[in-house]
């Protein structure tokens, strides 16, 4: 038994939770493991070139660019906050982890997911204005603004997040210890207290539907407005860029935010939802779109496109 490892204390915090994979799929999380390492891999590969290309070339030191390095450093911390320990609960079996540790993983994947979801709003305001505004373009992103941009996506992250964290600190546990899940998240753990949790359910529905939520919203009018601008366009090769461009953003918007918010309800609604189907969404949020990110903002820019075959090429 998982549970036997642990102390069968009555401690109002426990001193380990138990992480306990993806429930009913035990007996395959050695072949789970492989595309999910697979994923990690080209995330990590991804990301990391288009910084490497960003940083060390100036001419791409501009507002979309520097979005794009934004968004893929929090691909990064947020794919790198669960991933490794999933692997080593699928390989090594190590499904044991610290009551601090658990806490601070929470802390940190619904803090990454804030800002990440805060920088795409970003980005889909960049492209309003670089379609809809482009003489004003280097006057409203000037760098001064950005840096605001990016400083204000974290900061958002971190005061909207940090309440998850004292919630769950008022909670007591009564000795029950394990997660039916692959990394903690902050319902996960509150459904372990054996004490109302009524708050941090109304305050978790209050922070995904007002702060998540209105960043759907606001995506949702920014490229909306930038079809209707590409609708007049005169040339049909230039309308069939555009939408496919936007096609593609609009895709990866979706894969972020459709499987987080069918997690995120799932804890409060889905009681009929299989577990192992709720948990493999809930980290596929988290996994996905670091991969497609570098691909669909990425590589589908020319300007990185080219220098990344040079890259390769052997050219700068």
């Amino acid at each position: 038994m998982l549970s036997a490892s642990v102390t069968n204390d009555t401690a109002f915090h426990p001193s380990t939770f138990i992480l306990l994979g993806i429930p009913g799929m035990q007996d395959q999380h050695m072949w789970a493991a492989i595309p999910f390492c697979s994923m990690y891999i080209l995330a990590l590969v991804g990301n990391g070139t288009i910084l490497y290309i960003i940083m060390t070339d100036r001419t791409l030191h501009e507002p979309m660019y520097l979005f794009l390095c934004l968004l893929s450093i929090t691909d990064l911390i947020l794919c790198s906050t669960t991933l490794p320990k999933m692997l080593t609960i699928f390989w090594l079996r190590s499904h044991i982890i610290s009551y601090h540790g658990c806490l601070t993983q929470m802390f940190f994947v619904h803090t990454i997911f804030a800002t990440e979801s805060a920088v795409l709003l970003a980005m889909a305001f960049d492209r309003y204005v670089a379609i809809c505004r482009p003489l004003h373009y280097t006057s409203i992103l000037n760098a001064t603004v950005i840096g605001k941009i990016g400083l204000a996506c974290v900061v958002r992250g971190l005061l909207f997040v940090f309440p998850f964290v004292i919630l769950i600190e008022r909670l007591p546990f009564c000795g029950h210890h394990i997660i039916p899940h692959t990394y903690c998240e902050h319902m996960g753990i509150a459904k372990l207290a054996c004490a109302s949790i009524k708050p941090n359910t109304i305050y978790g529905l209050t922070v995904a539907l007002s702060v998540t939520g209105m960043d759907v919203v606001l995506i949702a009018t920014s490229y909306g407005l930038i079809l209707r601008a590409v609708l007049r366009l005169p040339s049909k090769d230039a309308q069939f860029r555009a939408f496919s461009t936007c096609g593609a953003h609009i895709c990866v918007i979706l894969v972020f935010y459709v499987p987080a918010f069918f997690s995120f309800f799932t804890h409060r609604f889905g009681h009929q939802v299989p577990p192992h189907v709720h948990i493999v969404l809930a980290n596929l949020y988290l996994l996905v779109p670091p991969v497609l990110n570098p691909l669909v903002y990425g590589i589908n820019t020319k300007q990185i496109r080219l220098r990344i075959f040079g890259f390769f090429m052997g050219r700068r």
